[in-house]
C-alpha cells in the first residue's frame, strides 16, 4: 500500500516539479561575420508553443525545462542546438539560396522576395550599422535607382528625390514608418524626412514603382518604409558623438529593455546641429526622440505603441548663381531665409492572430504638425532694364495640421493553392490652417544679397482653413496554381475631399468649395521561381495622387477675389515592369528591373519671366529604364556592391504658353544614377570602404527653352542648358573592439566641384545650383552598454 500511495503522490508532484525546474537560458545569434541577426526565432524543440525572438542586438532570454531548441532565421539555414547555463553564442550559416529575404513593404505582412512580384530594395540593419550615416542619403541612396539629392554642406536635411523621374520636390513619393504615412495626403508629403528620427532606423525598404493598390496615393515612383527598432530583451543601449568639418556636430543615444519577458521599451533619439559650415546662411539644428513601447500579451497577441517628437529650425540657403558656382564660391544671396517645424507623431497598433490562417491589425495615429517659414525659393529681386533696383519681394508663410487616421487590416490564409488575401480599409482626417503673407525685401546692389524684409502685414496671398478627408478600402489576393509561381492581384479605392474655407474672401484667393476626388488604382503582378537560386517576376501598376492644398489654391494669375479653383488635374500613372533576381551561393547576388513609366497630367514647376513659381500639368510623360543591384564577393573579406539605374525621361505631349515641347527630355533628369563600393576586412572588427557616386549630363531648361546668346543687336539665340553630371568619390574606415566602435569618413576625397541639383532660373537667363559639398573629414564614435 505504501509503495501505491508513493507512486501516486509521485505522478501529481512529478510535472509540477517539472515546471518549477524551469531554467532561463541566454545567449547571442551571429552571422558568419560576426554581426547580430534581428529577429532570428528560438523555439523548443519538445514543446513548439515555447518561444522567442532575438533583440535588435542579436540577444534572446527564454525560460524552458529543456535544453534542446530549433534556431532559425529568414535566408539562414535552420539549425537544432543545446542550450547551456551560460551565455550561448551560436552562429547560423546563410542558405544556399538567398532569395528568403524578408519584405514587409508589399503587403504591410510578411514576404519573402521571391513572393514580391516588384522591384524592391533593401537596407538591412548591418548596412544601416556599417554606413555610419549622418544623412538620411547616405543611406536610400544605396538603393538601385534612388538618388536623394541633399547637399551635405547646406542643404540640411531638406531635399530633392529622384526614383524613376526627374530630381525634383513632387509629391511622388510616399514616405512611410513601420507600414503607416508619416504625412497625410495633399499636405506636402515631401517634407515628411525632416520628420524622421534615423536614430530609430533598424531597416529601409524602398518599394519602386506605383504602391497605390496598399498604401493609396502618393505611392508613385517609391515608397519608402523606415522600419524602426524593438526593444531589446536584455537592458543596453549606445551612446554616440559624430564632428565633421562641414560644421556638423551630432550627438545621440539609444536604451532599450525587456520587463518580464513580454513589456518592452525603447527610447531613442539624437542633437544635430550646423554652425559656421563652408556655405553662407546654412546653420540649422534638430532635435529628435522616439518613445516605443512593445506589449507581447501572449504569442498571439501584441500591443506596439510608439510617440516621435521633433524639433527642427534650419537656414534656407537656396540655390547659388551661376558665376558663384563655376569660381567654387560657396556664396549665398540670403541672409533671412529660414523653416522651423515641430512634428508631434504616435501610433497605436494592435496585432491579433486568431488561428494559424487569421489575423487582424488594428492602427491609430494621430500627428501634430506646425511648419513656419521665409522660403529661399519664393524670393525675387527686382530688376529694371536687367539691372537690380535694390528692392524683392517674397512670402512668409505657416502651415499647421492635426491628423486622425486609423487603419484595420486582415490577412486570411486559404487551405488551396497556398492562396491568402488581404483586406483592409483606412481613414485619415487631417484639418489643415495655411497663411501666406507678401513681404517686401531689401537688395544690396552691391553684393546681390537679400539683407532684410518687412512683412506686408494683412497682404495675403493664401489664407484658408481646409478639411482634408482621405478614406479607402482594398484588398490583396495570393495564389500558387503551380508550385514554382504566385500569381497576385490587388485594388485599392480612394475618395478624397478638401472642404476649403477662405479666411480673406473679400480680399483675395479661390472663393470657398469643396474639392472631391476619386481613384481606382489596381495592380497584377507574377513571380516564377525557376529554382531556389533564380527567379523573374512581373506587374502592372496604376498610381494616382491628388493635387496638393496649398498648390490647388494658390491663384495661378493674380490672386483676384472669388477666383475659381486653379485648374490642376490630378496626376496619374501606369507602370509596367519586368524583372529578375538570382544567386551564386556565396559569390553573387543580382536584382535586375525593366520598367515603362508613363504619366498623365504629371505636376512639373517652372519659374516664370516675372520670377514666380507656376505649376502646370505636363500632358503625357514617359519613363523607362533598367535598374541593376549586385553584391559580389570576390573573396571572403572583400565584395564589391553596384547599384545603378539607366533611363530615359520624355515630354510625350506638353505645350507651355504655345511652346511645343513634346518629344524632348524632362528637365533635371539625368540618365544615369549609380553608387558602387568596394568592402574590404583585413582584420576581425575592421571595415574599409571606398564609394563611387556618379549623376549623369541632364538638361536643366526645356529644350530650346534657355537664351544662350544675344548680339549687340538685340537677335536672340535659343538652347538648351544642361548640367555636366559627377563623379564624387567616398571613403570609410569603421573599426570596432568591445564595445566601442570609431570611424572616420572622408567625403569627396577629390574636392570635385559638383551640385546635388541645377535648374534653369529664367528670370536670370541662367542656370542656379543646389552646391554639393567640399572635400570634407567626418569622424564618429559610439559606446554601446
Amino acid at each position: 500500500m505504501k509503495k501505491i500511495i508513493a507512486t501516486l503522490l509521485l505522478g501529481l508532484v512529478l510535472p509540477y516539479a517539472k515546471v518549477f525546474s524551469q531554467t532561463i537560458y541566454k545567449g547571442k545569434i551571429i552571422d558568419t561575420n560576426k554581426n547580430p541577426i534581428v529577429g532570428a526565432t528560438i523555439i523548443a524543440s519538445e514543446n513548439r508553443s515555447k518561444g522567442t525572438t532575438t533583440d535588435f542586438d542579436g540577444y534572446f532570454s527564454i525560460k524552458l525545462n529543456e535544453r534542446n531548441v530549433i534556431i532559425s532565421g529568414v535566408g539562414y539555414q535552420t539549425l537544432t542546438v543545446t542550450l547551456h547555463n551560460k551565455l550561448n553564442t551560436i552562429l547560423l550559416k546563410e542558405k544556399v539560396e538567398n532569395l528568403e529575404e524578408v519584405i514587409v513593404s508589399a503587403s504591410r505582412e510578411t514576404q519573402e522576395r521571391k513572393e514580391v512580384p516588384a522591384s524592391i530594395g533593401v537596407l538591412t540593419a548591418n548596412g544601416i550599422k556599417e554606413t555610419k550615416a549622418f544623412g538620411i542619403e547616405q543611406l536610400v541612396n544605396q538603393i538601385p535607382g534612388v538618388f536623394m539629392s541633399s547637399s551635405k554642406a547646406a542643404s540640411n536635411e531638406q531635399h530633392f528625390m529622384a526614383v524613376r523621374s526627374p530630381i525634383s520636390t513632387k509629391s511622388l513619393f510616399l514616405y512611410i514608418e513601420d507600414g503607416l504615412p508619416i504625412r497625410p495626403v495633399a499636405v506636402f508629403n515631401h517634407n515628411a524626412l525632416l520628420e524622421m528620427n534615423n536614430t530609430t532606423f533598424k531597416k529601409i525598404e524602398v518599394l519602386k514603382g506605383p504602391a497605390s493598390s496598399i498604401y493609396g496615393s502618393e505611392a508613385i515612383g517609391g515608397s519608402f518604409n523606415f522600419i524602426t527598432k524593438n526593444p531589446r530583451k536584455g537592458f543596453g543601449g549606445n551612446l554616440g558623438f559624430q564632428i565633421n568639418d562641414l560644421g556638423i556636430s551630432r550627438f545621440e543615444a539609444e536604451a532599450s529593455t525587456t520587463a518580464n519577458e513580454q513589456y518592452g521599451f525603447y527610447v531613442g533619439g539624437h542633437y544635430i546641429q550646423r554652425k559656421n559650415g563652408p556655405v553662407e546662411h546654412s546653420n540649422y539644428e534638430k532635435f529628435a526622440i522616439t518613445f516605443k513601447n512593445v506589449n507581447d500579451f501572449s504569442e498571439t497577441l501584441r500591443w506596439t505603441n510608439s510617440v516621435t517628437f521633433i524639433d527642427y529650425r534650419s537656414d534656407m540657403t537656396g540655390s547659388i548663381s551661376e558665376e558663384n558656382y563655376k569660381n567654387g564660391n560657396y556664396k549665398s544671396d540670403q541672409t533671412f531665409t529660414e523653416r522651423e517645424a515641430k512634428a508631434l507623431r504616435f501610433r497605436s497598433t494592435l496585432e491579433k492572430e486568431w488561428n494559424d490562417d487569421n489575423k487582424t491589425s488594428f492602427n491609430f495615429m494621430y500627428r501634430n504638425n506646425e511648419m513656419n517659414q521665409i522660403p529661399s525659393y519664393r524670393v525675387r529681386q527686382n530688376r529694371n532694364m536687367g539691372q537690380l533696383t535694390g528692392t524683392g519681394s517674397g512670402e512668409i508663410n505657416s502651415n499647421k495640421f492635426r491628423s486622425y487616421a486609423g487603419l484595420i487590416q486582415h490577412k486570411i490564409n486559404f487551405n488551396f493553392a497556398d492562396a491568402s488575401l488581404i483586406v483592409g480599409t483606412t481613414v485619415d482626417f487631417s484639418p489643415q490652417d495655411y497663411v501666406a503673407e507678401r513681404i517686401t525685401v531689401d537688395v544690396d546692389i552691391a553684393t546681390r544679397k537679400n539683407i532684410g524684409y518687412t512683412v506686408n502685414s494683412g497682404d495675403y496671398i493664401l489664407n484658408y482653413n481646409a478639411d482634408i478627408l482621405n478614406y479607402a478600402g482594398y484588398f490583396q489576393f495570393e495564389i500558387s496554381p503551380l508550385e514554382k509561381l504566385k500569381l497576385t492581384a490587388a485594388m485599392r479605392y480612394d475618395g478624397f475631399e478638401y472642404d476649403y474655407d477662405n479666411l480673406i474672401d473679400a480680399i483675395s484667393g479661390v472663393q470657398d468649395t469643396k474639392v472631391t476626388y476619386n481613384s481606382f488604382a489596381p495592380k497584377v503582378g507574377f513571380n516564377y521561381n525557376a529554382t531556389e537560386e533564380l527567379g523573374f517576376y512581373g506587374n502592372y501598376a496604376k498610381g494616382f495622387t491628388p493635387p496638393q492644398t496649398s498648390t490647388l489654391f494658390r491663384n495661378s494669375k493674380n490672386n483676384a477675389s472669388g477666383a475659381t479653383v486653379f485648374n490642376l488635374n490630378p496626376a496619374k500613372f501606369d507602370n509596367y515592369e519586368l524583372g529578375t533576381y538570382f544567386t551564386i551561393p556565396s559569390l553573387l547576388k543580382v536584382d535586375v528591373a525593366a520598367y515603362r513609366f508613363n504619366g498623365q497630367d504629371r505636376l512639373i514647376s517652372f519659374r516664370d519671366d516675372a520670377g514666380d513659381f507656376q505649376q502646370l500639368n505636363a500632358g503625357e510623360t514617359r519613363s523607362q529604364g533598367i535598374e541593376i543591384g549586385a553584391k559580389f564577393s570576390v573573396f571572403d573579406n572583400v565584395s564589391i556592391s553596384y547599384s545603378g539605374s539607366y533611363a530615359t525621361h520624355k515630354y510625350i505631349s506638353f505645350f507651355d504658353n504655345g511652346v511645343d515641347y513634346s518629344n524632348t527630355d524632362m528637365r533635371t533628369a539625368p540618365n544615369y544614377i549609380a553608387m558602387a563600393s568596394i568592402n574590404y576586412k583585413p582584420t576581425e572588427g575592421l571595415l574599409l570602404t571606398l564609394e563611387h557616386e556618379q549623376i549623369g549630363k541632364y538638361n536643366t531648361s526645356f529644350e530650346g527653352q534657355a537664351l544662350v546668346l544675344e548680339d549687340s543687336l538685340g537677335n536672340q539665340t535659343f538652347g538648351t542648358t544642361t548640367y555636366k553630371g559627377h563623379h564624387v568619390f567616398n571613403f570609410r574606415v569603421n573599426y570596432e573592439f568591445s564595445d566601442l566602435e570609431v570611424w572616420g569618413q572622408a567625403l569627396n576625397i577629390f574636392d570635385e566641384l559638383y551640385a546635388v541639383r541645377a535648374s534653369y532660373n529664367t528670370f536670370r537667363k541662367e542656370n542656379s545650383y543646389s552646391i554639393g559639398n567640399p572635400r570634407a573629414f567626418h569622424f564618429g564614435v559610439k559606446y554601446n552598454f
